[in-house]
């Protein structure tokens, strides 16, 4: 009696878990982003615990340099998780995806450093986000050196037009990430306008 009721159990735990719908894999509740009124959106406070995608040092994209004697900026940019890891399987980013660009300023011989440059002050933080709620999808939004609320910049500015128009992979610099600009051509989602700059040649080399 007591064998059949385990096997009864046993198959009616089976039976329950087959009919059960499939769990779908959500966006944990500290990547969602918070929009406001007036879409203004809360800056994560976490956001350097999620993956880091680079560093860029002295950056520009406008064709003025920097003035001279001004030390160059360090740019980390971050995305959260759960859209980096649908990204490597898919190429694409998913909605409320959020890339977060931390401006610091940069500093050489001090301490025991002779050459080279390091990372000093937060500068400024910025964010471009991915998200349906937001005119025309995406949003950019400046923080200067504050946690926030801030709201989108206006469609006018111009990192609506530099981003549609000189983004690898949808409104998004994945050129300047070499692992990700791999998992997009093997996807194929590296858009159709883009144009690829040559590799320069190695030091040395032919």
């Amino acid at each position: 009696m007591i064998k059949r009721l385990f096997t009864c159990s046993v198959m009616t735990f089976l039976t329950a878990v087959a009919a059960a719908p499939p769990l779908r894999a959500q966006q944990p509740a500290n990547e969602v982003p918070e929009l406001r009124a007036g879409n203004a959106l809360t800056l994560p406070a976490d956001f350097r615990e999620w993956v880091f995608l680079g560093a860029g040092l002295g950056m520009t994209y406008g064709p003025n340099a920097p003035a001279a004697g001004q030390p160059q900026a360090f740019t980390n940019v971050y995305v959260n998780p759960a859209s980096y890891r649908a990204f490597l399987k898919t190429g694409a980013w998913p909605d409320r995806t959020m890339f977060i660009l931390e401006i610091r300023g940069s500093a050489s011989e001090a301490s025991i450093n002779r050459f080279g440059r390091f990372q000093t002050g937060l500068r400024a933080i910025e964010v471009n986000l991915k998200d349906a709620r937001l005119p025309g999808g995406w949003g950019f939004f400046d923080f200067g050196t504050a946690p926030g609320p801030a709201t989108p910049l206006p469609q006018t500015a111009s990192c609506y037009t530099c981003h549609r128009d000189n983004a690898a992979v949808e409104n998004t610099f994945v050129q300047f990430y070499p692992t990700l600009m791999d998992v997009a051509r093997r996807h194929g989602t590296v858009r159709a306008s883009y144009r690829e700059a040559p590799e320069p040649a190695a030091a040395g080399g032919r």
